[in-house]
């Protein structure tokens, strides 16, 4: 899914809640899977990692080309480049 068409799937299901089609919780889950399903198919060679380990860090989702790249914007993120993660691609 490129941009364009998730941020039009956004829209629509913004439209959907605001005529009232839609709960606010199935709003925030058909917005959850629209923005997980842009972050996990991309053409070339970024892929999405999560990072765990820190407290800082866990949760946090980035895309990077490898898992020592990924490590590196995790750290750039948190501004420390002492953090301590791991990560692992999200398939």
């Amino acid at each position: 899914m490129d941009r364009i068409s998730a941020l039009r799937n956004v829209e629509d299901a913004l439209a959907a809640f605001e005529d009232g089609e839609l709960s606010l919780s199935d709003l925030e889950g058909q917005v959850r899977g629209i923005l997980r399903t842009y972050a996990t198919e991309f053409d070339g060679d970024l892929r999405p990692y999560r990072a765990s380990g820190d407290e800082r860090a866990a949760g946090l989702v980035v895309l990077a080309a490898s898992p020592a790249e990924a490590r590196e914007r995790v750290a750039d993120l948190l501004d420390d480049d002492a953090v301590d993660v791991s990560v692992d691609r999200v398939d």
